[in-house]
């Protein structure tokens, strides 16, 4: 299937289109959520994308500038966090697409390497692969919960917040 694929900034208004595509991939934020990303996008933190595949919304993500994680931060990285593509959608390169958009506007600014992430349970299998596949490498610092190190010996839940992070050289 070829699709035509359109990427734009969010606005306040689409924050009803984000918690739509939000539902139909059965997760859950808190309720100020995407109000939060947004917000941070308007002080130039963040950008928040949403992905068209012909006349339908298919995906979202962000593009964070300042990310949390202390190693992104101290390298003065970019993240690409939160990239999904309604299910009927994927294994259509949007992801992929979605992520080069990302990494264009991160050589449009300077930067010259960026950052993702992805949990570490089978849900994010595809993440996994299609990451590594992308040219993304481990970071070398091991597992992270909350985008904090963990230390040898420490148990922590296998959750979304249990990630492995990443990071590709945006050369040309």
């Amino acid at each position: 299937m070829s699709l035509k694929i359109a990427i734009r900034r969010a606005s306040v208004q689409d924050v009803p289109v984000l918690w739509s595509m939000t539902n139909a991939l059965g997760k859950t934020q808190d309720s100020d959520y995407f109000d939060q990303c947004l917000e941070l996008q308007s002080q130039g933190k963040r950008e928040v994308l949403i992905l068209r595949a012909g006349d339908d919304d298919a995906g979202y993500g962000i593009l964070n500038w300042v990310p949390k994680y202390a190693l992104f931060k101290k390298l003065g990285m970019p993240e690409i966090q939160d990239l999904n593509i309604i299910p009927s959608y994927r294994r259509n390169g949007l992801a992929s697409a979605l992520i080069a958009y990302c990494e264009n506007l991160a050589r449009d600014k300077g930067y010259t390497d960026m950052g993702i992430g992805f949990g570490l349970h089978s849900s994010y299998g595809a993440a996994q692969r299609l990451y590594i596949k992308l040219g993304y490498v481990p970071d070398g610092q091991g597992v992270t919960y909350d985008r904090k190190q963990i230390a040898f010996g420490d148990f922590k839940p296998v959750d979304d917040d249990l990630c492995l992070m990443l990071m590709k050289p945006l050369t040309v």
